[in-house]
């Protein structure tokens, strides 16, 4: 487990300074240009035409808007578009006489969108792959500084469960006819439904809750760091400062090429496209796919490198870090303490830190765990040994009442200061969705 000691989680003010070391190349001036030239061509497709189609509507009134705020709500927008360019950009769903092919400028369009299509391909897998590390990347960092044990087990086994679940529904989507549009708009829910599961994890409440209230080993300093990971004036607003400009301009370019796309599909028979607007077209993709590739590369290797955590010094915090919910008591000499917890489910477990407090003549105290039955009967689940310190746990396999007992029988003039904590966290169960209730009421 990586250590934390010492550490606060990392300030917007810290971020910034980081942030110098690292400057981004200013997105090429094209990317404005061609921008602004397939804009004012899509607008002379529609300022004089029929009704817009109500998809088509919505992209004039989407083009005409500011780009999201959030880094990675461009991310899955740029996906989006890219998906929905790749679907106009295969050929059946050109335009009908395009299709057929019967002129020599049409077979020379179709050689240009084949090759388009291509490129939009590379960007689609760039995207992608971003996505996928960059996501990676935050949840195993997350769990490096949790306790190698079962608690990071429990999570983990809890976060792959959820994207299965994720999955499941987006396979449901795309199995009932759902568009590519409502598809995006179900994965970006998904992704506020894992920030929100991150933040859970740090405050320690819905599904996380009985898991994470045990903090033992879990540094105080990464459930603050994980709860204001994402708020508005927090670290991440830091990076949107700093690197959301770029990813608006290409984010807006993005929307601009898929705009014409479907507008001069729609229009084909009316008014067809022009080499001068094919070659403004085929530069744009160019330019597009080129600075996507480059700020991806970029921004992956920064935020792969930022750090998590800096010294408390270095944020200039004068307060230490807090490992609260522990207890204190003195062990008599000749005397036990105990501590009982009541099991209700099998799989749970039961788990324990302590240590006696140093400075004193004896620093060992015995310790064992035992199990008494609903009828009586005791069970020893750890063997009777001494200590100075102890972290430990085991999974139940029986309900019942736990006794964790500490021994101080032994001494004869000196007792002990003991510090520990103790819990039985129950199994972790993510909710079942209501079409999970759904599936279950069909079976």
């Amino acid at each position: 487990m990586a250590s934390t000691n010492g550490m606060v989680p990392i300030t917007r003010a810290f971020l910034s300074s980081y942030y110098d070391k690292y400057p981004f190349s200013p997105i090429v001036s094209d990317v404005s240009r061609l921008s602004d030239e397939l804009h004012n061509m899509s607008n002379d497709l529609h300022k004089d035409s029929p009704p817009l189609p109500e998809g088509e509507r919505l992209l004039v009134q989407e083009a005409e808007s500011q780009p999201p705020h959030k880094l990675d709500e461009n991310m899955w927008k740029n996906r989006e578009h890219i998906e929905e360019i790749l679907f106009l950009l295969q050929s059946s769903h050109w335009p009908k006489s395009l299709q057929k092919q019967s002129t020599p400028e049409d077979i020379e369009l179709a050689q240009v969108l084949k090759q388009l299509n291509n490129k939009f391909k590379v960007a689609l897998e760039l995207v992608e792959s971003f996505q996928t590390k960059n996501s990676n990347n935050v949840f195993n960092t997350v769990m490096s500084y949790m306790p190698q044990d079962f608690r990071g087990t429990l999570i983990r086994q809890q976060r792959e469960r959820s994207e299965r679940n994720k999955q499941a529904e987006v396979d449901a989507l795309v199995n009932s006819g759902g568009t590519i549009r409502a598809r995006y708009a179900l994965l970006w829910n998904q992704q506020m439904e894992r920030r929100k599961q991150l933040s859970q994890l740090g405050s320690a409440t819905g599904v996380y809750k009985t898991l994470v209230k045990y903090l033992v080993g879990v540094p105080q300093v990464l459930l603050d760091f994980i709860r204001q990971l994402n708020d508005d004036q927090g670290p991440m607003e830091e990076q949107r400062h700093r690197y959301g400009p770029p990813l608006y301009s290409l984010t807006k370019m993005v929307l601009n090429i898929r705009l014409f796309l479907s507008l001069s599909w729609w229009r084909f028979e009316d008014i067809k496209l022009q080499k001068h607007q094919i070659s403004i077209l085929e530069e744009a993709v160019q330019v597009y796919v080129s600075e996507l590739e480059r700020f991806l590369k970029f921004i992956g290797e920064v935020f792969a490198n930022s750090p998590f955590f800096l010294t408390a010094e270095e944020a200039g915090a004068i307060d230490g870090i807090k490992n609260d919910g522990y207890s204190e008591t003195a062990v008599a000499a000749g005397r036990t303490h105990e501590v009982s917890l009541m099991v209700d489910s099998v799989n749970s477990y039961i788990a324990w830190d302590f240590s006696i407090l140093q400075g004193k003549i004896s620093t060992d105290i015995g310790f064992c765990v035992e199990h008494t039955s609903s009828t009586g009967q005791k069970t020893l689940i750890l063997p009777y040994r001494r200590y100075e310190s102890n972290q430990g746990n085991f999974c139940t396999v029986m309900a019942g009442n736990y006794t964790l007992v500490w021994d101080n029988s032994y001494s004869t003039f000196f007792k002990k200061a003991l510090r520990y904590k103790v819990d039985c966290i129950p199994p972790v169960v993510e909710p079942v969705s209501s079409n999970e209730l759904e599936a279950e009421e069909r079976g």
